[in-house]
């Protein structure tokens, strides 16, 4: 007990010479991850962030009577009664426009449960000249990418909203994505997606925020310079005519990513088009909450990243997008979301194993002290300049603390993911589909 406090001291000592500059080895080992692959990107989005607000309060966009019929296609699967939350939310939107609702169950013979909450709705869907809903229960579950492509087929729409069941919308979500796309040029949006269940636990807590700094603030800025890396799955956002021209949605895992990476494979040859950011249409997901469920999730997500990137689109990776896309895409889809971790995990495991317990632990309270500046940086400038919910989000302020350690929790597990999709073909065995669709689907 005695020795763990002596290198609690000594920790703390050497993390107050580093902050006084003396930590050579610090600075030629860990600064290089976060000066010459995180801040670069840190700084771009704020910039972005900068530029949008400096843009709108210049040059307010003009409200153009831009009306489209609108489908928005719903994936459900086994959301049992949750699902009506999505579906009332899209019932309710404030649109003068047409919107088509299309609910897609998949595999309808074995989720009951939620064929029934859907069909007690029905008595509902009757609307105005302006609203049309269609119910399309798959038998078969065929995986999210057939339940989708299923939805697509029966698409009128000039606009399609690519929806997931356990997902629901402020009421003028409809109305505020369609905006961007009175410009000829933009082909794809997305707007925020928040948690829903943020208060429920500490792990939503954390995802909350993660929502709210990753995908609001983050995207925001990267539009600016027309470098969304990604159109997130439960809130996909397209011109049907781009979709039926890329042959809608490919089998396989990491579909939205996958999508995306397709349509940017045009912006060499047509650099007008646009994926843009549509922050007035707020989104809210269910987040998984327990340390389980989303640790779960992850292992599928951040090994989609290295199934997309390593097996699916390595050719992506080319001067052939467009040089922008070329140098976003490598920057913050090679670098900082798969090598970076790595690295730094390495670093920290070499520190562990190697370096005496003092330097250690000054270590990792010098890179906690950074994590936390960024966080609250970046949590101030969404609460202070983007967010449509301050007095709500604020609420979140006493989880920033802690912010750092989730951050390296998520990243040692990006790691494990990524290191199993490599050596397991993890991407095989998604809980996404069926394994006989996925499977079949996909690079091997």
């Amino acid at each position: 007990m005695d020795s763990i406090f002596v290198n609690l001291v000594s920790g703390f000592a050497v993390f107050l010479a580093m902050v006084s500059g003396s930590a050579e080895a610090l600075v030629l080992k860990f600064a290089p991850f976060a000066l010459l692959l995180e801040m670069p990107l840190y700084l771009l989005t704020w910039l972005g962030v900068m530029h949008y607000l400096w843009r709108r309060h210049t040059h307010p966009p003009a409200e153009i009577p831009y009306y489209p019929r609108v489908t928005c296609i719903c994936n459900a699967y086994a959301e049992g009664r949750d699902v009506q939350y999505s579906i009332r939310s899209l019932l309710e939107q404030i649109y003068p426009g047409h919107i088509e609702l299309l609910l897609v169950l998949d595999g309808a013979v074995a989720n009951r449960a939620t064929y029934d909450a859907i069909k007690e709705l029905m008595p509902q869907f009757g609307g105005g000249a302006n609203r049309s809903v269609r119910f399309i229960p798959k038998p078969q579950r065929g995986g999210r990418v057939s339940a989708t492509n299923t939805g697509l087929l029966y698409a009128t729409g000039e606009i399609v909203m690519a929806l997931d069941a356990d997902t629901s919308f402020d009421n003028e979500m409809v109305a505020q994505a369609i905006k961007p796309f009175a410009d000829p040029h933009v082909v794809a949006a997305t707007g925020p997606l928040r948690a829903r269940n943020g208060q429920k636990s500490m792990i939503t807590r954390f995802q909350a925020v993660e929502y709210m700094l990753a995908i609001y603030l983050g995207k925001v800025g990267l539009a600016e310079w027309n470098l969304i890396n990604n159109l997130p799955g439960a809130f996909m956002i397209y011109r049907k005519s781009i979709l039926d021209h890329v042959g809608g949605w490919n089998t396989g895992t990491g579909e939205d990513l996958d999508l995306t990476l397709r349509v940017k494979q045009y912006l060499k040859r047509h650099p007008e088009l646009k994926l843009v950011f549509a922050p007035g249409a707020v989104a809210h997901t269910e987040v998984p909450d327990t340390f389980a469920a989303f640790y779960k999730q992850r292992l599928r997500w951040d090994g989609d990243l290295s199934y997309i990137y390593f097996r699916k689109h390595w050719q992506a990776f080319s001067p052939m997008i467009g040089w922008r896309n070329f140098i976003g895409s490598t920057w913050y889809g090679l670098l900082f979301q798969i090598f970076l971790p790595i690295l730094q995990v390495g670093f920290l495991a070499w520190m562990l194993l190697f370096q005496p317990a003092p330097f250690f632990i000054g270590t990792m309270l010098l890179i906690y002290v950074f994590y936390l500046t960024i966080t609250v940086l970046q949590f101030l400038l969404f609460l202070a300049l983007l967010s449509e919910r301050p007095a709500q989000d604020a609420r979140y302020f006493w989880v920033l603390p802690l912010m750092p350690l989730f951050m390296v929790s998520a990243r040692v597990w990006s790691v494990i993911a990524t290191f199993h999709e490599w050596f397991n073909r993890a991407h095989q065995d998604s809980p996404m589909g069926p394994w006989w669709v996925i499977r079949q689907g996909g690079p091997r």
